[in-house]
């Protein structure tokens, strides 16, 4: 597998190999591609009980949907949500992407995505994020700001992405 450089990705793009939308050419890295922060979060909810951790696990049972003013939303020290890119992104069955977060970020104990950072080759649709804060304090989250970015590389043969996130628009 070779991560794309910035002239490949441009081609893609401007061969509709690789759709993202929202975009403008200028998020396009050395070899990488800039995503923002949607305006969509889940908070998970107090919870006194147990919860299995299995493949039925339900998160909209256990957390709650919220939208975030043009002010953001504070993440608490020690808090976890899930958020989105404002980006969806669409790619081809021989891509696969990676999500990293941004060092200036992770420098004041903000954590982009917790462990799933993979994107299947063949996704389409919104990333979800899954945010954490280490530090200490506050941190405001303001939605548009570019959060991570997306590594693509390239796949040997052809995937597709089949799952159930497919088409996913909320985190």
């Amino acid at each position: 597998m070779a991560v794309l450089a910035k002239s490949e990705i441009t081609k893609m793009i401007k061969s509709g190999d690789l759709n993202i939308t929202p975009f403008e050419l200028s998020q396009i890295g050395a070899g990488s591609i800039d995503l923002h922060l949607g305006d969509e979060f889940r908070i998970f909810r107090s919870h006194k009980g147990i919860i299995d951790v299995s493949e039925a696990i339900e998160h909209g049972s256990i957390s709650e949907l919220v939208k975030a003013g043009k002010s953001g939303i504070i993440l608490k020290p020690g808090q976890f949500i899930n958020g989105i890119t404002k980006e969806s992104i669409k790619l081809p069955k021989n891509i696969s992407g990676r999500i990293e977060g941004r060092s200036r970020f992770a420098r004041v104990g903000l954590l982009v995505h917790v462990s799933s950072g993979f994107v299947q080759p063949g996704s389409d649709g919104r990333v979800v994020l899954e945010i954490a804060n280490l530090s200490k304090v506050k941190l405001r989250l303001i939605p548009g700001i570019k959060i991570c970015q997306i590594i693509l590389e390239e796949v040997k043969g052809s995937g597709g992405y089949s799952g159930n996130y497919l088409h996913q628009q909320h985190p």
